[in-house]
């Protein structure tokens, strides 16, 4: 009976006798580095340590770091390096996943949509299961419309989001130039897609090419 029970208590005890002596260092050094990522406002951030079988010579202080522009988010990697009683450095694999608040599609949303405050829902999701940000906020829907299909319950990545096309390939344009105390006012083809102030070519009425400035209305401003 004694023998079986330390065996069951020597099993319990032999993962922690065998971590190693800075994946606490490592732990905090992540949620620290995630949190900034973040950029505030997520509810809670996990991290999980994994191993690295880098032969290593002993070590009296060591210290995380992450080279110059990395972030934790999702899989990564931390570097620890010895700086006292050694010179070595090991990457570390962890694993950084955050959680937070973002709209997510109520219903099936299309693409070419303009997503309303009654097509979404705001849900706690995890941030770092997406490639880039999502929309947090109905201001950020405002004036865009989705480039792309979202099903529901899936967060609306800004990515998704474009400004809507105001001058159509092949629709008929009014051209507005000004100059120097006048202004002229002509017709003309666009032959580009565009959104509002972005470049569009166009063919006027005389079959002349010029290029303007796309704006609400099928209007294209150009300058003399």
């Amino acid at each position: 009976m004694h023998r079986r029970l330390l065996t069951t208590l020597l099993a319990c005890i032999a993962p922690a006798a065998l971590a190693a002596p800075w994946d606490e260092t490592v732990r905090l050094f992540a949620l620290r580095e995630a949190a900034a990522a973040a950029g505030g406002g997520h509810s809670r951030i996990e991290v999980a340590v994994g191993s690295t079988d880098a032969a290593r010579a002993p070590c009296d202080r060591f210290e995380p770091f992450l080279p110059r522009g990395a972030r934790l988010w999702g899989r990564s990697q931390v570097g620890v390096r010895c700086v006292g009683g050694g010179s070595w450095s090991v990457w570390v694999p962890v694993t950084v996943r955050i959680f937070g608040p973002a709209l997510v599609a109520a219903r099936p949303l299309a693409a070419g949509q303009t997503a309303t405050a009654d097509d979404v829902r705001s849900e706690e999701v995890e941030w770092t299961r997406e490639p880039g940000p999502v929309a947090l906020q109905l201001t950020q829907l405002q004036d865009r419309v989705l480039a792309r299909p979202v099903g529901v319950g899936q967060p609306i990545a800004l990515s998704a989001l474009r400004a809507p096309t105001v001058v159509g390939q092949g629709e008929s344009v009014r051209l507005i130039g000004r100059g120097a105390g006048f202004a002229v006012i002509a017709e003309g083809i666009a032959l580009v897609s565009a959104t509002e102030g972005a470049p569009v070519r166009v063919r006027t009425e005389s079959g002349r090419i010029v290029t303007g400035t796309a704006r609400p209305g099928r209007i294209v401003e150009v300058s003399f």
